[in-house]
């Protein structure tokens, strides 16, 4: 079983107007926690002209180092796997969201990780 979100670039929060941008994947049965993202400047500036590129890519690769644990991802990145995977997914109001948590089932995850990007950010 796995579960994933996908995350969001929310570049006017009050608009709610989002972008999917990648995608979060969590199998507790392997230990695996890893994501995936592109940032599409071009359709983003549409949404929002002002919107920080830079500081986006920064917060996507927090996500990664999260994701890593240990020392790369701060305090966050030396809980357990599940805690980090909850952490990342909880609802927020800023411009890096994530989509509900789904389950699934696969083989996997790395795979199943790169075919969710594909359908649902790609």
């Amino acid at each position: 079983m796995f579960e994933y979100a996908v995350i969001r670039v929310v570049p006017c929060v009050e608009r709610e107007e989002f972008i999917n941008v990648g995608v979060i994947l969590y199998c507790a049965s392997q230990g695996f926690l890893k994501t995936i993202y592109h940032l599409p400047e071009e359709r983003l500036r549409a949404l929002n002209p002002d919107l920080d590129i830079t500081e986006l890519q920064e917060r996507l690769r927090a996500f990664e180092r999260i994701c890593a644990g240990w020392s790369q991802g701060g305090a966050i990145g030396q809980l357990p796997v599940a805690s980090r995977f909850r952490w990342l997914t909880a609802t927020r109001s800023t411009v890096v969201q994530t989509s509900a948590v789904h389950p699934g089932l696969c083989t996997d995850p790395n795979e199943t990780l790169q075919k969710l990007y594909t359908k649902l950010v790609l």
